[in-house]
């Protein structure tokens, strides 16, 4: 599982909709669905809110290890 597949996995398990989601990063619901379609490409700053906002370490949700 990817990290787009992750965050698309906390949104859905957080019971949140895209159009949430997308107003935590500055985006509309349709810019928020062409990130996860990877239409579009989520920036590292908009990472970082959502690592933040889900508490989840940017590790792994990239799936690295230590």
């Amino acid at each position: 599982m990817d990290y787009l597949e992750k965050l698309i996995a906390l949104r859905i398990d957080n019971d949140l909709s895209q159009s949430t989601v997308g107003k935590i990063i500055n985006k509309s619901q349709q810019g928020y669905d062409h990130i996860e379609k990877r239409r579009a490409k989520l920036a590292i700053e908009d990472f970082k809110k959502l690592c933040e906002f889900y508490q989840v370490s940017a590790d792994e949700l990239l799936g690295l290890k230590r």
